[in-house]
């Protein structure tokens, strides 16, 4: 697999197992690069769990779709991931975790229990697990209680997965760095 700005896969070989998370900030990338690393697995399936809860984002949703292609089935899995996740046998991308917990925290769900319960999912056997989720605890400390709750609540949820992922990637400008497990080849 090359690795460059464009997060072209030019390798027909890379035969990704087990469980990645890929982490970044807004538009760092880790959306592409996760694609990526699925390009040739098939059957693969885009578990997204984003709502369009306005035009901006239907927009953005029909986008996304749309740039993936029809190589990918999508399915929205907005508040049940685990059940969405043991479901499938196959390739799997989940985009993201942090839309996710947004979902939890607005319906008033026991984060650490839809945790536990992610992390048992994850580890389900078949096809490669590729979850992305975004690295919101680099910035200044939030100046509102919800908005700290939300970025405790994400780098709790990061590491969690992070413990239990056979490896670990952190995508900034593009770029990816391993920082669990080596970067695949």
């Amino acid at each position: 697999m090359r690795v460059s700005a464009g997060l072209q896969s030019s390798s027909s070989d890379l035969n990704l197992t087990g469980c990645t998370l890929v982490l970044g900030g807004a538009r760092s990338g880790k959306s592409r690069y996760a694609e990526a690393l699925l390009a040739n697995a098939h059957p693969r399936l885009y578990l997204a769990t984003a709502a369009a809860g306005d035009e901006e984002m239907a927009e953005r949703i029909r986008r996304h779709r749309e740039q993936r292609g029809l190589a990918w089935t999508t399915r929205e899995a907005p508040l049940e991931l685990p059940d969405a996740i043991r479901a499938e046998t196959g390739a799997l991308l989940v985009d993201c975790l942090t839309l996710w917990l947004s979902n939890l925290m607005a319906q008033d769900r026991d984060i650490d229990g839809a945790t536990e319960q992610l992390c048992a999912a994850i580890r389900r056997p078949g096809g490669p697990v590729v979850l992305v989720s975004n690295e919101v605890g680099l910035g200044i400390v939030p100046d509102n209680a919800l908005a700290r709750a939300f970025r405790d609540h994400a780098g709790r949820l990061n590491q969690r997965v992070a413990a239990i992922a056979d490896r670990v990637l952190f995508v900034a400008a593009g770029l990816p760095l391993a920082l669990k497990g080596d970067l695949p080849q």
